[in-house]
């Protein structure tokens, strides 16, 4: 690993590998792009459901969705790798009327940003998705640009645009210092020596108030965990029982989802009784509390076995909004992470953001909702959270 360089990146995920491909075209390519796992992607990136969303409450997360998906929707173009994107829609069941009067407000808003967003009857709802019960939900959303793709490939794409302009990754290499002189960074200790650089982004999701804390500041993010499950088709298969589509289905109030993972459906839930923590083993007893719920949207769940399932971490801030930008006590220290559940849909924007930042360009984007410092002052964050 060099000695040296203009900039050195914390984590290796969606996020860090965004940040150097967009240093990259932007004319940054000293970098170096340090990973603690053998791999890229191996934390919250790899263990996310792959999801794409307009569907956000907040002005600012809508902006980083439109310019995310447009990027998605062309990746293998511009960047050169393959993604696996599939576009059938994200459908939200709503069952509460506050839930229903909220996400009027949403629709208007992304309506006015230029999103096709569209209001469902229940029965509609039903129709999109084949196997669905919709007893009790009140109305729906649903916008068809929405949708799946692979986080893997995401990552791997833009880490091997980067390394082929110059960026050096480092596998296998942990952080376990940033240097501060005199208010500023000078550089990252790293397993495998000092990097001296005047710039460290944190890049690092969970684990990013740990990385913060190595430079002497608090970046207010909790790690919680997230479980996925994926059961197997019937022998016979899904035979109407579930979609043929990899349509994503969300019930708000309960934040079940599913949708279809190759001959499987991956499904989920938020646990409220999840407390903060590192811990990514997998709590079965949550599937018994799931399961009903599961069967109640999607009957053929109920007996479905379960082949495979995971957990991974969420990067929460206090208000479910990202941290994107400098960190205000430290020259050359930025965040990019903290986005509660929606980091890898935003990444190809929030990349492009800070590479901006970073290189002296103006972004076009007001990262006020998103500075490092707007904690306790009131401002509105994101209420769709799933």
């Amino acid at each position: 690993m060099k000695p040296t360089a203009d900039v050195v990146i914390i984590g290796g995920g969606c996020m860090g590998a965004s940040v150097a491909y967009h240093l990259a075209r932007r004319g940054v390519t000293d970098v170096v792009l340090v990973e603690r796992e053998a791999q890229l992607g191996a934390g919250s990136t790899g263990r996310n459901a792959g999801g794409v969303r307009h569907q956000f409450s907040h002005e600012a997360n809508i902006r980083l969705s439109i310019e995310s998906i447009g990027l998605l929707e062309r990746f293998e173009a511009e960047v050169g790798a393959a993604i696996d994107f599939h576009q059938h829609g994200y459908l939200f069941l709503l069952s509460e009327l506050a839930s229903v009067d909220a996400f009027a407000r949403d629709v208007e808003l992304q309506q006015a940003l230029g999103v096709d967003v569209e209001w469902l009857t229940p029965e509609a709802a039903a129709r999109l998705a084949p196997g669905l019960r919709v007893g009790g939900v009140r109305a729906a959303t649903f916008c068809a640009r929405d949708g799946i793709t692979d986080p893997d490939g995401v990552t791997q794409g833009f880490a091997k645009a980067a390394r082929a302009a110059g960026a050096e990754i480092a596998r296998g290499t942990e952080v376990t210092g940033i240097a501060v002189e005199r208010g500023r960074v000078t550089g990252v200790e790293t397993t495998r020596g000092r990097v001296a650089a005047p710039v460290a982004v944190i890049a690092a999701g969970p684990w990013a108030g740990v990385v913060g804390a190595m430079a002497g500041v608090r970046v207010p993010i909790e790690p919680l965990r997230r479980h996925i499950f994926i059961a197997a088709a019937p022998a016979g298969g899904w035979a109407g029982g579930a979609p043929d589509t990899r349509i994503m289905v969300i019930d708000f109030e309960t934040t079940f989802y599913f949708h279809r993972e190759g001959a499987g459906v991956l499904f989920g839930m938020g646990d409220p009784g999840e407390r903060p923590g590192f811990d990514t083993s997998v709590q079965w007893d949550l599937l018994e509390r799931l399961t009903p719920v599961a069967a109640r949207r999607l009957p053929a769940l109920a007996d479905a076995p379960i082949s495979h399932a995971w957990a991974g971490l969420y990067e929460m801030t206090p208000d479910a909004m990202p941290i994107v930008g400098p960190v205000p006590e430290v020259e050359g220290l930025y965040v990019i992470a903290g986005f509660s559940g929606h980091g890898f849909q935003h990444s190809p924007a929030t990349g492009r953001i800070l590479a901006d930042v970073i290189a002296g360009r103006d972004p076009g984007f007001d990262l006020g909702p998103f500075a490092a410092d707007r904690f306790g002052r009131g401002v509105p964050g994101e209420r769709n959270v799933v």
